[in-house]
């Protein structure tokens, strides 16, 4: 049996689409990470997509301050990010550990 994840925390439509934006920017990072990717295609082509996802999230943002949502809510959308499973799709960013011997 699957175990039901908790709620995604009201969010309005921008804050939605920020954190929508921002977890797709980190998968294609995490695409074109060189110490992770095998093959350059592949890598390429998350290149080529990050810039309309970075699009996207700069026009989250833009409705957000343009609807005077001037302050981000931190907890709240870490909340969100960890419900997504931001934190196992964020460590494909970073560069693995070296194995001890």
């Amino acid at each position: 049996m699957v175990p039901e994840l908790p709620p995604l925390p009201a969010l309005t439509r921008a804050e939605g689409e920020f954190v929508d934006a921002y977890l797709e920017v980190v998968d294609l990072l995490g695409r074109i990470n060189p110490s992770r990717t095998l093959h350059t295609y592949g890598a390429l082509r998350a290149a080529q997509a990050l810039v309309g996802r970075a699009t996207a999230l700069r026009e989250a943002l833009t409705v957000m301050h343009v609807r005077g949502e001037a302050e981000v809510h931190a907890e709240t959308l870490a909340r969100a990010l960890r419900v997504l499973d931001g934190e196992r799709r964020a460590e494909r960013v970073t560069v693995p550990g070296t194995r001890a011997s």
